[in-house]
């Protein structure tokens, strides 16, 4: 990555306000399928091999370097990119590209509620996703990438099984990569985010406001909010509805409760209320989000 490149990165992580939040790189609206798979051309190319910086706060992404490079930056980390490599991003990952022109690749972007339903629930494979992981990509990852792409293609009465359950096959086999590179020491910090975490689902249905979850955590709301921008770039209350949200989600996806039900259990007295908040986090209706999981 040139100077002036590398120069516009630093003063992005300087402000972070500055650093847009997408779906797919340039696009706000709806996440266009359960997994979604394009080649690095088609949208590299039109940005003159250059993938400026930013984050997605609703999914995570697998890069595989079939032919040609990359200089990629991630958060403070940079990673030179070889034919063969791969690369994985997770939540909100601030991170912008740098092809050589010609790339040949795959991206893999998974919703946050594929990856966060993967299971059996285990802390180890998700403290594995939740920092990025790059290497040189296995034979069983490139057949499985392969296999994805093929079904994502294709068509089928249970398409949308399928292919969530390649995504966790593929998620199964970055997390055993990355098993050995967590990136960083635990720190008080992380430790109280992942406690935030645990008391969010254990009071999904309760509607506690940040200020709920400070005191249980002994710290003051400014406190909590400091944390969450430290760990994950957003406010408490960001943090936590984006949470909710992605409940919300994991419920439409993978159960058959109605959606009113949902919205209860995710602490929406109003069902009403419940879909407005939805469609504008998710850019779809709760009717419209589980459509594309049924089949």
């Amino acid at each position: 990555m040139d100077r002036s490149r590398n120069d516009w990165y630093e003063s992005c992580m300087e402000h972070e306000n500055r650093i847009p939040v997408f779906s797919l790189f340039g696009e706000t609206g709806a996440f266009p399928d359960v997994v979604h798979c394009e080649r690095i051309r088609d949208r590299a190319q039109g940005h003159g091999w250059v993938i400026a910086p930013h984050r997605h706060s609703q999914m995570t992404q697998l890069f595989y370097i079939e032919e040609g490079s990359a200089r990629t930056q991630v958060d403070a980390r940079s990673f030179d990119l070889e034919s063969g490599d791969f690369l994985y991003l997770p939540i909100l990952a601030v991170h912008g590209f740098d092809f050589s022109p010609g790339t040949e690749g795959l991206v893999l972007s998974f919703p946050l509620p594929v990856t966060a339903s993967i299971g059996p629930a285990q802390d180890d494979i998700a403290g594995c996703l939740s920092a990025p992981v790059t290497g040189r990509a296995s034979a069983p990852l490139v057949d499985l990438i392969g296999h994805m792409t093929r079904r994502l293609a294709g068509t089928g009465a249970f398409r949308a099984q399928s292919v969530v359950g390649l995504a966790h096959t593929i998620l199964a086999e970055v997390a055993e990569a990355g098993q050995s590179d967590k990136a960083g020491p635990d720190s008080a910090a992380t430790d109280r985010l992942q406690r935030l975490d645990a008391l969010i689902g254990r009071h999904l249905g309760d509607n506690w406001r940040p200020g709920d979850f400070a005191a249980a955590l002994s710290v003051t709301t400014g406190q909590l909010s400091r944390i969450c921008r430290q760990e994950r770039g957003m406010s408490a209350g960001a943090y936590i509805e984006a949470a909710v949200m992605t409940e919300a989600c994991r419920l439409l996806a993978f159960t058959r409760m109605p959606v009113a039900e949902v919205g209860y259990r995710t602490g929406f007295a109003d069902p009403s209320h419940f879909s407005r908040r939805f469609r504008l986090s998710q850019g779809e209706t709760p009717s419209d989000y589980r459509a594309r999981f049924s089949g």
